[in-house]
């Protein structure tokens, strides 16, 4: 099984930054892919951010030009740098990993407030 543990999240001005980390158990390398979803109350979970084996990077629109996703394979940690955040950001992200199966972080609370 891939464990995956989340960190980085918290309260934080409009405007500001946050990192978070997902850290795994094992190597990353033998994840085909992984990739950052929030979930807004009452709205329904999406993806905001992925990054599969092969180095493809993909993002939802809204979050383009703001968010980064990096994976570092020695320390087996993929990484979500949000700059410039929005209240439309406030949500519970969660790490995925895919591979044979799913799997999913016990997510971690974002609040973009003034």
């Amino acid at each position: 099984q891939v464990q995956l543990v989340e960190s980085g999240g918290g309260l934080v001005q409009p405007g500001g930054s946050l990192r978070l980390s997902c850290a795994t158990s094992g190597s990353i390398f033998s994840i085909a892919y992984m990739a950052w979803y929030r979930q807004a109350p009452g709205k329904q979970r999406v993806m905001v951010a992925s990054i599969t084996s092969a180095g493809r990077i993909s993002y939802v629109d809204s979050v383009k030009g703001r968010f980064t996703i990096s994976r570092d394979n020695a320390k087996n940690t993929v990484w979500l740098q949000m700059n410039s955040l929005k209240p439309e950001d406030t949500a519970v992200y969660y790490c995925f990993a895919g591979r044979d199966s799913g799997y999913w972080g016990q997510g971690t609370q974002v609040t973009v407030s003034s």
